[in-house]
């Protein structure tokens, strides 16, 4: 399970000062009241930024591990948010994949695979701000699920990073790669129905 740690930290300098080693989850997320074995269980990995690590927990009572997510990382996808959000508006102002693809793509990677990268990551965000206006359709009124819209609404770039800081209360249901929901989860089923209203952005 992941939870978020808000960190006021960018990817290098996070990968620098091993920002992982002031990451702290005092209690079990299953246990608040104690009562089993919740101990640190190393870290993991992260292909970029390079030398990335992801501390971690793991709690036997309950078979279950939490990690904790720089705020700054996309969830389920190699990368930062904001490295993402540049890809999905690149392709939102050229208005063909296939050219932003083309220009976004290193030499040794195929036309072909530079599409469906793209592709991927414009589907994965679509979802995640379709998400959003399911959640707070008053907030987002008349917005569309695209970086362009969102960002007219919040007044500049960084959307997807003041999306997560202000719905981090919805992250376990909101789709990756800004939130925690598994892979085929139906956001329907599992968005807020009950308590308080969604926030509201001051503009």
């Amino acid at each position: 399970m992941q939870i978020l740690f808000e960190t006021p930290l960018s990817g290098e300098t996070y990968v620098a000062a091993q920002g992982w080693r002031m990451a702290s989850l005092p209690s079990c997320p299953l246990h608040p009241q104690g009562g089993c074995s919740f101990s640190r269980h190393g870290t993991y990995p992260r292909v970029t930024p390079a030398g990335t690590r992801i501390p971690r927990w793991y709690c036997p009572e309950g078979h279950r591990t939490f990690s904790l997510l720089p705020d700054f990382l996309a969830s389920r996808l190699p990368g930062t948010l904001a490295a993402l959000e540049r890809v999905v508006l690149y392709v939102e102002l050229a208005g063909s994949v296939e050219a932003a693809a083309d220009t976004l793509r290193p030499d040794d990677v195929s036309l072909p695979s530079a599409v469906r990268w793209v592709r991927r990551r414009i589907h994965l965000v679509r979802d995640v701000l379709a998400g959003v206006l399911q959640t707070a359709p008053a907030v987002f009124r008349d917005c569309q699920p695209s970086i362009t819209s969102f960002g007219e609404r919040l007044h500049g770039p960084g959307v997807l990073a003041a999306l997560r800081t202000t719905f981090a209360v919805y992250l376990p249901s909101l789709p990756a790669p800004l939130g925690f929901a598994p892979r085929g989860a139906d956001f329907r089923r599992t968005q807020h129905n009950s308590g308080a209203d969604p926030p509201t952005f001051r503009h």
